[in-house]
This record gives structure tokens, C-alpha cells and sequence, in this order.
């Protein structure tokens, strides 16, 4: 059944309120996550305390507000991650009362399972992990906060995305979602991957948070920081493995437009230090956020298509 507009207050005598682009979305993505929550088992929403993943449990706690959210939460953390980001993930949780589990990249590299790659980063040795949790904790569901408009290989993503037993991904078992209409059947051992902000845009993400007042890490905001170039990308300093030789250190004022690994997530310079400063930025930027600020999307033409069929997001 198709989203409809907000009814009007029944003690208010004028016509109703306006149906935003906003609200369409929200009510779009409100109707796939209730669609999980009461046709899957055991679905779990993939948390790091980035700026899509805070919007995605933002809409799931409108869902089912007043009672809990009825799954849990989880995040692949690589070791590399930003602190301010992790702090705000376990606020978040605390906050909520939210259950959390996080699979370690680095345990596996302890355990001899994954090796460090020669580049330092640690973005693409996030699949394992995050695959051998899917499957031992028998997750049927996982969402995520991929959408069309970051990258070619996302926008050929269906909302609900099947992926086998393997958690692989193969365009060719794309199904038709016509008329809202999702199609969650699966497989024994396969699960369902789903994108409630598939039809967003990074602008409309930076208005929603503006509109519903959302609290987000201070790195999404401009900020005096430690970085140094590399492959044309600001990136922090830091115990990862940069800088380099020859890649000196500065103090420059900046932001990041999105959240990951720190050895792979370039900042931008920026003095947008409010919401409609940011939101100003974005209206006028050229370039897709992670097509100006991910150096893992650079490994080669279909690098993150690569990455979806062996299991990543």
C-alpha cells in the first residue's frame, strides 16, 4: 500500500498539512522497515555511527515508537575506525537501550584469518566478519544504509537485495519491486539484504537530519585537524600506518562528508560548521560523496561491485 500524506489534526479546521518530499521518504522507509520487522526473523540493522546509519535508526525508532525496536544492532568494527564515531555509537546505544553486537576485524587478523593489506586500509577486509556474523547469528534480514545516488554499483541495488548462502550478491536475481511491493522470500542459509534510503540523496540525508534536529558526530562539521595528501585525499593521521615518508603532516580545517576506515575516508576542506552551511555545500558539490572522499572506491573501475559479490555492502 502506497505511502499517504499526513492526516490533519482533527481539532484544526483548515486543509491538511503539506506532503513534503521529506515525508515521502520517511514514510517510504518507515513501510520497508515495519515490512521486515513483521515478515523476517531475525533481522538486525548495520550501526557504525555514521550519518546514514543514524538516520536509518532514527526511522526505525519512529517505526515502533513507543514500544523497543523489536532487532538489534551491528557494526564490523576495522580498529581503524574514527573515536568520536565510535563514541557516538555507544551513546546512541546506552541512550536507547539498544543491543549491540560488534564483530572485530581485528580479532580476525589476531587469529591469522586476515592478513593487514600492503595499503594499510582495512575497508574491504570488513566481508569476512560481517559475513561469518550474518551466518552464525542467523541473521535473515540485515539492513543497511547504502543508496542509489553514492555509486554505480549501489544504484543497481533493489531495496531488498537477496544475497545466497554465501552472501553473495548476483544482479541477475534482482526482482521487480513495483508498486512498493517486496519480495523477502529466501532460502535456507541465505538472507535478505535491505535499503530503506535507496531512493535518498545525500542532500535529502543533511535536510532530514536539519528538519527532525538529529545529533551527529562533530567530524561531519568543520574542524582543525591533523591530515595529510594522499591519492589526492586529506586523510588523518594516525597509528594506522600514515603518514608515510614524504607525505608531511598538517593542521587544516576541515570536514568529512562520509564515515569509514581512517586509512580510506578523505576529509574535505570546509568551513560549513552548521547544518545549513553543510547543506548549502553539498547543493553545489560536483562530485558524489564517496566518488570525492573514499580511496577503497579507487582500487579499480568496479571495485565496490566486486566487493558486493563476495558480501560487502
Amino acid at each position: 500500500m502506497s505511502p499517504q500524506p499526513p492526516a490533519g489534526d482533527a481539532t484544526d479546521s483548515g486543509p491538511p498539512a503539506a506532503w513534503s518530499h521529506l515525508d515521502a521518504l520517511e514514510s517510504e522507509a518507515v513501510h520497508i522497515v515495519r515490512e521486515v520487522a513483521g515478515e523476517f526473523e531475525n533481522p538486525v540493522l548495520l550501526f557504525s555511527g555514521g550519518k546514514d546509519s543514524i538516520v536509518m535508526l532514527h526511522l526505525a525508532l519512529k517505526a515502533f515508537t513507543p514500544a523497543p525496536v523489536p532487532f538489534g544492532l551491528l557494526h564490523v568494527d576495522t580498529g581503524h575506525n574514527f573515536p568520536e564515531v565510535l563514541a557516538h555509537r555507544d551513546r546512541a546505544v546506552e541512550k536507547h537501550g539498544l543491543r549491540l553486537h560488534v564483530a572485530s576485524v581485528q580479532e580476525y587478523i589476531d587469529a591469522g584469518t586476515l592478513r593487514e593489506r600492503p595499503d594499510g586500509t582495512r575497508n574491504p577486509l570488513q566481508t569476512l566478519p560481517l559475513t561469518e556474523t550474518i551466518r552464525q547469528r542467523k541473521y535473515d534480514a540485515v539492513f543497511g544504509g547504502g543508496r542509489r545516488d553514492e555509486e554505480k554499483a549501489r544504484a543497481k541495488e533493489r531495496v531488498f537485495s537477496l544475497r545466497d548462502a554465501f552472501s553473495q550478491w548476483d544482479p541477475r536475481r534482482q526482482r521487480p519491486e513495483l508498486w512498493q511491493l517486496y519480495n523477502g522470500r529466501h532460502a535456507p542459509g541465505e538472507h535478505v539484504r535491505v535499503f530503506p534510503l535507496s531512493n535518498w540523496t545525500e542532500l535529502d540525508v543533511w535536510q532530514y537530519i536539519r528538519r527532525e534536529s538529529i545529533e551527529l558526530p562533530e567530524i561531519y562539521f568543520a574542524h582543525v585537524r591533523e591530515v595529510f595528501r594522499r591519492d589526492g585525499m586529506w586523510l588523518t593521521a594516525g597509528d594506522w600506518g600514515g603518514p608515510r615518508a614524504g607525505e608531511p603532516v598538517e593542521r587544516r580545517r576541515i570536514r568529512y562528508r562520509t564515515v569509514g576506515d581512517m586509512s580510506c575516508t578523505g576529509a574535505i576542506d570546509s568551513d560549513a560548521v552548521t547544518l545549513d552551511q553543510v547543506i548549502a555545500e553539498i547543493a553545489v558539490s560536483r562530485l558524489t560523496e564517496r566518488g570525492a572522499t573514499r580511496a577503497d572506491d579507487k582500487l579499480s573501475e568496479a571495485a565496490m561491485e566486486d566487493r558486493k559479490r563476495e558480501g560487502y555492502f
